[in-house]
């Protein structure tokens, strides 16, 4: 049923989702659309393509009226309890990362409870902020906030903080790491929003040339970095350049993430889009991805030698009208989900060019579990592999071990991972390379519950053979249809025929 949708309403900026019959990230045909203020004047226009429309330069507390061919929507804007505009305290385009950073800090300390930061028009180098409850950060078109290229003076994340909770993170534990470029902690309510952009500044300096090291005491920083915050809201933004992960929320219970555009070059080390880790009842929406690693990556924790204690789950996720392209895996589950990543919900999404769509990836030493996950109504072009699930991933240091890649049983305990309950409805996947469906649970607990319905699958007539798991012992396939071992599964494919055509790019 075709509907419209308030996703997200700041003092200056709202985001509408526009879902027609057979939207997905895209829409099947384009939808003008318009904005009036209560006494009729128009405010905006523009024609959609896309389900997530933002809009910007609104003024507070004022009624709105977004209307298109599918209807009306009324949107209030929040009040603003006060305007502060970065410049007035010294932020300008000409300063360096330090100066900028300190004048930053100056204008943040003064945006009262439930006010606003804007940013005028330009590009600002600065090290990281830190930003607060109840305020919102405002960065309209024009605006963009650049991280230097050196690491000098760059604040870090210690593993803990005062209160022995972890701080700082990497792959899934307690580590120190360099600040994001905007980092918030214990900021409940905090709204980022605008059509300007983040650039993390992974493209300058040396980042991408370390990926696995630690430097100067730290790991490399994020470029959103959020740390027990609930209720935080991200519309709009154009983030790019991460030197890591790109946006991180840990332990952020209600996070929202709406038509953002998140980018990095496909070269680029451990960048992945988004990772929600730990947190509960987060949705992502109208996202558009483009990056070095996996687009979405789902995490809860990694057990570690002696190290629990920092583990909590994800639960209740839900993505939808998102395009994933050029990443290692569309969304991805683990293979940091020691806390457990259950209650999944992932539809009317676009999956473009990935190396595979749905992905689970877990080993043994993790334990927690990867249940209640459903997959429908997506359109995947391109993929290498649609829906893999690999309990034999062989990441870490011992990760091509026996002891971890050994095919007859091992006892079960608290760190034997288990995966159940995954239901596939509605997939169209063309051009696909390596296999439709590639499964490897562990013999003493196989994937169970895996249920496939109204999965079409094309292949790729120019594909070459390539594994379909990164898994010890694993052979490369080409055009492979369902693969399991160790793995319960029902239902069947619909073969069809190829189609060269990548209309989704």
């Amino acid at each position: 049923m075709a509907t419209l949708e308030s996703l997200c309403v700041t003092s200056r900026t709202a985001t509408v989702l526009l879902t027609p019959d057979g939207a997905r990230f895209t829409l099947p045909a384009p939808i003008a659309w318009r904005v009036t203020e209560a006494t009729g004047a128009v405010v905006a226009t523009g024609t959609a393509v896309h389900a997530p429309v933002f809009i910007e330069d609104l003024t507070p507390a004022s009624d709105y009226t977004f209307t298109c061919d599918l209807g009306s929507l009324s949107i209030t804007t929040p009040a603003c309890a006060g305007l502060i505009d970065a410049a007035t305290f010294g932020v300008n385009t000409t300063a360096n990362a330090t100066t900028n950073a300190a004048a930053f800090a100056r204008a943040i300390a003064a945006v009262p409870t439930g006010g606003t930061l804007t940013v005028p028009a330009g590009i600002y180098a600065t090290y990281p902020l830190f930003l607060k409850s109840d305020m919102t950060f405002y960065l309209p078109e024009g605006a963009q906030l650049a991280a230097p290229e050196t690491r000098h003076d760059w604040p870090i994340l210690s593993a803990y903080d005062d209160r022995d909770r972890v701080l700082g993170t990497w792959e899934g534990q307690p580590e120190p790491c360099f600040a994001a470029l905007i980092t918030a902690i214990d900021a409940n309510g905090l709204r980022l929003t605008g059509r300007g952009v983040i650039d993390g500044g992974g493209d300058r300096g040396d980042w991408w040339t370390w990926p696995k090291e630690t430097r100067d005491g730290a790991r490399r920083p994020r470029t959103i970095h959020l740390a027990y915050s609930d209720d935080v809201h991200l519309s709009g933004l154009t983030v790019l350049n991460s030197p890591s992960w790109t946006i991180h929320p840990y332990r952020c219970d209600g996070f929202l993430a709406a038509a953002l555009y998140i980018q990095n070059p496909p070269d680029s080390p451990n960048t992945d889009g988004l990772d929600p880790e730990s947190c509960l009842d987060a949705r992502l929406v109208g996202l558009d991805f483009s990056v070095g690693d996996d687009c979405i990556a789902v995490k809860a924790g990694k057990r570690g030698d002696c190290q629990s204690a920092h583990l909590a789950p994800t639960r209740r996720l839900t993505v939808s009208h998102s395009r994933m392209a050029r990443g290692h895996g569309a969304v991805v589950l683990g293979s940091e989900m020691s806390g457990s990543i259950t209650d999944i919900d992932i539809y009317a999404c676009e999956f473009v060019g990935t190396d595979r769509g749905l992905r689970l990836k877990t080993r043994r030493g993790r334990g927690g579990k990867l249940a209640r996950i459903s997959m429908r109504d997506v359109l995947m072009d391109g993929v290498g592999t649609a829906f893999s699930a690999n309990a034999f991933y062989f990441c870490d240091i011992d990760g091509k071990s026996d002891a971890v890649q050994n095919r007859a049983p091992s006892p079960v305990s608290e760190t034997t991972p288990i995966i159940h309950d995954i239901t596939l409805d509605r997939i169209h996947a063309r051009n696909v390379a390596t296999a439709a469906v590639a499964l490897l649970g562990l013999p003493e607990a196989p994937i169970t519950g895996v249920t496939l319905s109204n999965f079409s699958v094309g292949y790729d007539p120019s594909a070459t053979e390539d594994i379909p798991l990164m898994a010890c012992g694993v052979a490369p396939v080409r055009h492979g249809g369902i693969i399991a071992t160790f793995a319960d599964i029902s239902g069947t494919l619909t073969l069809v025929e190829p189609q060269k055509d990548h209309a989704l790019c």
